[in-house]
């Protein structure tokens, strides 16, 4: 077995890095960083013409998209606990796990690429200000989602959906959202961070999880 992982330090590629590295088994990672425009290359593009990240390559099977490269790794590696083995623990986390991504992450894309969206300054700062809000308030459920962990969003292991909870909590810094805020997904992300395979990803992508500046006093 060949696993190849493409990521972007502080990307949601953080979520199958760190899976890959709770699963134990031995992977290739490779760092594409996304300021340098990586994705962009033509050797990145021959793997993944949509120039996104993350990509996984199985052998020689090119796998894209955030939730098909994790329900992939699920039931190539079921000893990692990505996602509940079966029956309504497994439904319920898929629910929540797509939501994470076709509706919170989207959101978060329109406060940090408010470019995509608009072509003229007025309006993407207005994009990007309501988007915020919005944002703010998609956390405050995965703030509801993890005061119920016990201890993890899906029991008794680390899966799939804290580590997507971190990543969009993180995310809230750009945002302008203090963390610290949302105090339940706050402990939740320093409990995931803490565990020895997390950290060896978050090492490796360099991460801060507190990325939160309080905008500077006006009057002083």
């Amino acid at each position: 077995m060949s696993l190849k992982l493409y990521f972007a330090p502080g990307a949601c590629s953080f979520v199958p890095h760190s899976m890959l590295e709770l699963s134990g088994v031995e992977f290739e990672p490779h760092s594409v960083k996304l300021h340098k425009n990586e994705q962009r290359s033509p050797e990145y593009l021959a793997i993944n013409p949509r120039g996104q990240v993350p990509v996984l390559v199985d052998d020689d099977q090119v796998i894209t998209q955030i939730v098909a490269i994790l329900l992939h790794l699920d039931a190539k590696l079921p000893q990692a606990g990505i996602l509940p083995a079966s029956g309504l623990a497994r439904t319920r986390a898929l629910q929540a796990l797509t939501w994470m991504n076709n509706t919170v992450h989207p959101t978060f894309t329109h406060v940090f690429m408010p470019d995509k969206f608009a072509d003229d300054e007025a309006t993407k700062q207005s994009i990007r200000a309501f988007a915020a809000k919005a944002y703010r308030g998609l956390l405050g459920e995965i703030e509801a989602m993890a005061e119920k962990a016990s201890p993890w969003m899906t029991g008794e292991r680390p899966g799939a959906l804290d580590a997507y909870a971190l990543t969009l909590l993180r995310w809230g810094g750009f945002a302008g959202i203090d963390p610290t805020t949302l105090p339940a997904t706050w402990a939740l992300a320093q409990r995931f961070a803490a565990l020895p395979a997390v950290a060896r990803a978050i090492e490796r992508e360099r991460l801060v999880l507190n990325i939160y500046k309080p905008k500077a006093d006006s009057n002083t």
